[in-house]
């Protein structure tokens, strides 16, 4: 099974600061406040999308950022809440966080949405501090930052396009053509023992997995040569290239190779010979004459099969053919998706993370954590009023209780992130 993996950066959008502001109202303290709200931030969104079937797109663009939110103004009007960036990806992708390497999604169903980083919610405006104590409160929330993180992504692909045919008639080399694959290539029959899989990319957005399946020979279905192992891996793609060697160098009639191979799928599963085949008449470099090829081209043509000459040793046609290809897939239904029955594979996903944690070091009672910081970034410590607010803020959240419960002392020194002091009862 091929594996398509990429890493990527996102980041969603930080949310909009609160505003401080004040109205002008008579018998109103300095005109009332009236600073409206932060805007959120966009959040990062994957969603399945059954029209893709690589990770090609994900190496060329590797850092993914959602719109931040507008800040809050005055006459209580809010930021505009930041957009949502949308990364669509093919069915069957994984979601890895790149640094614990743990599961946090599995997309597999057309549509499916996952929110891998949350925006920051936007700050208050100061008219939300007011109280009948408090009439004009000089401080505003700060928005809170976006999620950010590396995350991992890996596709276990299924083939999109099997390249079918008898031994040494060049799929390998087709392959080794059109996609960065590099299946072993020598001039002897069952040089491909595995599937080989490489993916075609024509272009940004146009891209496919194309599998190399090792040769069939007559029989196949009943076991014989890689009889079920190769049938197994014809089953589960969309469309099928018949690589036919039409140059007759090895003596066999390119016709009956073509026969055989089809005899081998129908009795093996009906379902195989009626996939959507086109025929890869291969080596025309070859030919001594050119009448053998056209007569092959008729017989193919007039059963309904189309059929490109090309040379894959020296890529001549091959690109026509893949864009044939191309546009063949887009009509056809969505891929197969890897499932459990395939690979067993336990899902596991990220525990809420704790509002905060308490060390000490040196004597030192250190705070930290995500809700913390986010606190300290919306305090004015050089308002009165913001500070009470803050102080009341860690004791409602427990910050105060866990101090006490491993032993803090009247004077000792409590550092939170960049704001240091001394603990009073």
């Amino acid at each position: 099974m091929f594996v398509d993996t990429a890493k990527i950066y996102i980041k969603a959008g930080n949310g909009g600061n609160g505003a401080v502001s004040f109205h002008r109202e008579k018998y109103v303290p300095a005109g009332g406040p009236d600073g409206g709200d932060g805007g959120k931030g966009g959040d990062v969104i994957f969603v399945v999308d059954s029209g893709l079937s690589t990770l090609m797109d994900f190496r060329y663009k590797k850092k993914y950022k959602a719109e931040n939110g507008e800040d809050g103004k005055g006459g209580k009007s809010f930021g505009k809440n930041g957009e949502d960036l949308v990364i669509k990806v093919p069915p069957g992708t994984i979601i890895k966080d790149a640094l614990t390497d743990i599961v946090i999604a599995d997309m597999v169903e057309p549509g499916q949405q996952f929110v891998a980083a949350k925006g920051g919610k936007g700050g208050w405006g100061n008219v939300h501090f007011a109280t009948p104590t408090r009439q004009a409160p000089k401080f505003a929330k700060s928005g809170e930052p976006g999620e950010e993180k590396e995350v991992i992504l890996e596709l276990k692909l299924l083939a999109d396009v099997g390249l079918i045919g008898f031994p040494n008639v060049g799929k390998s080399t087709v392959l080794s053509v059109v996609s960065e694959a590099r299946p072993k290539i020598a001039n002897y029959h069952f040089t491909t023992i595995n599937p080989n899989l490489g993916v075609v990319n024509l272009g940004e957005g146009n891209s496919f997995v194309l599998a190399d399946i090792p040769g069939l020979i007559e029989g196949a279905h009943a076991g014989i040569g890689l009889g079920h192992e190769f049938l197994r891996h014809v089953e589960r793609t969309r469309m099928l290239i018949h690589v036919v060697d039409v140059s007759g160098i090895e003596g066999r009639d390119p016709l009956q190779d073509f026969d055989t191979i089809n005899k081998e799928l129908a009795q093996y599963n009906p379902k195989l010979a009626k996939k959507l085949q086109v025929v890869a008449a291969n080596k025309i470099d070859l030919l001594e004459n050119e009448e053998a090829f056209e007569k092959f081209k008729d017989v193919i043509e007039q059963r309904g099969y189309k059929v490109f000459g090309i040379s894959a040793a020296i890529n001549k046609g091959v690109r026509e053919l893949m864009l044939y290809v191309s546009g063949k897939l887009k009509e056809l239904p969505p891929p197969a998706i890897f499932t459990e029955e395939d690979e067993e594979m336990k899902i596991y996903k990220v525990e809420e993370e704790k509002p905060f944690t308490v060390k000490v070091e040196n004597g030192i009672y250190i705070v930290e954590g995500k809700w913390v910081q986010k606190i300290v970034g919306s305090t004015n410590f050089n308002d009165a009023e913001s500070l009470q607010y803050f102080q009341r803020a860690l004791k409602r959240k427990g910050v105060i209780q866990e101090l006490e419960n491993m032993g803090i002392q009247e004077g000792d020194t409590v550092k939170i992130y960049d704001i240091e002091f001394d603990y009073m009862r």
